[in-house]
């Protein structure tokens, strides 16, 4: 369970940095609705990891780590829908260390998954 902890404190960071740059004037730009899908798909997929331990959930954290600094890193180099962007502040260092980290979490749960032999899945976690 401590490696999807990990995995949804990253996923809740970048959301929390996408909200933030959201406030502060993303949300005029053509990039807007984008991080509002972030922040939601974010704070969905950290709940998932965290409740349902199912591949699924590991391959959705990796996505999200893998498309999210693509995006980031498209809009760096040649742009996206019109803004570009660089590689420069605390926001975007946040951010790219959180999605870097989905990326790494998602990837050993996948694997992880992957080396369990069929039939012998953990019993479902009971919480009171």
């Amino acid at each position: 369970m401590g490696l999807r902890r990990v995995g949804a404190a990253a996923l809740l960071v970048s959301a929390g940095v996408h909200l933030h740059l959201w406030f502060d004037g993303v949300r005029d730009q053509s990039v807007g609705p984008m991080f509002l899908v972030n922040v939601v798909a974010g704070v969905v997929i950290a709940g998932l990891l965290l409740r349902w331990e199912h591949w699924l959930a590991a391959f959705l954290t990796l996505g999200f780590g893998a498309a999210t600094l693509g995006a980031f890193v498209i809009a760096s180099t040649v742009g996206l829908l019109g803004v570009h962007t660089v590689w420069a502040g605390g926001s975007v260092w946040t951010a790219a260390v959180a999605e870097g980290v989905c990326i790494v979490v998602g990837a050993l749960l996948l694997a992880r998954a992957r080396t369990r032999a069929p039939g012998t899945a953990r019993p479902p976690v009971r919480h009171a």
